[in-house]
């Protein structure tokens, strides 16, 4: 599989309610054919989302930036475009890092947490020093990160919630 370049096609779910930021890397082949963030079927990423916060989960697009929003989560990645082998973050190179900064003028962001490793390097990299902020790295909640059991995901995810409440 050869690389190829990836440009970021949807946009950051926020409004001015927001107060947690959390950052993917950049979305999957199949969060690309579904047009929004977490599309792989055995991504736990709602599934963390609606038992932190006591929710059914959300099957739709509306559904899910209704689960964001209503609990003062936004959603974006931290890549722009780059080239990419299919969903491998190993494989990223030449990345354009996504400007955070509209994010930021228009909500008052508590805190901001990386979906995984690749996206908490990219932060650190590329946009760190622009924002003025650092990330808390959680696990990820690709299927990739098998090791990782939906109890032992969700108790680490906790800290999303425990931000807000703060």
């Amino acid at each position: 599989m050869d690389l190829e370049h990836v440009v970021h096609g949807f946009a950051p779910v926020f409004d001015c309610r927001s107060r947690v930021l959390i950052l993917g890397s950049l979305p999957s082949v199949k969060s690309r054919e579904h047009n929004f963030y977490y599309g792989h079927p055995q991504n736990r990423f709602w599934k963390v989302l609606a038992a932190l916060f006591g929710e059914d989960l959300p099957e739709s697009i509306p559904e899910k930036k209704q689960l964001l929003l209503s609990h003062g989560v936004a959603v974006w990645d931290v890549i722009a475009e780059c080239d990419i082998i299919g969903s491998d973050d190993t494989s990223i190179r030449n990345v354009v890092p996504a400007d955070l900064s509209r994010i930021f003028e228009a909500a008052d962001i508590k805190a901001v947490f990386a979906n995984g490793s690749a996206a908490a390097r990219i932060f650190v990299k590329y946009q760190r020093a622009a924002c003025g902020r650092d990330i808390i790295r959680l696990p990820s909640t690709s299927p990739a990160n098998a090791a990782w059991s939906f109890e032992r995901l969700l108790g680490s995810w906790k800290t999303v919630k425990d931000h807000l409440e703060t």
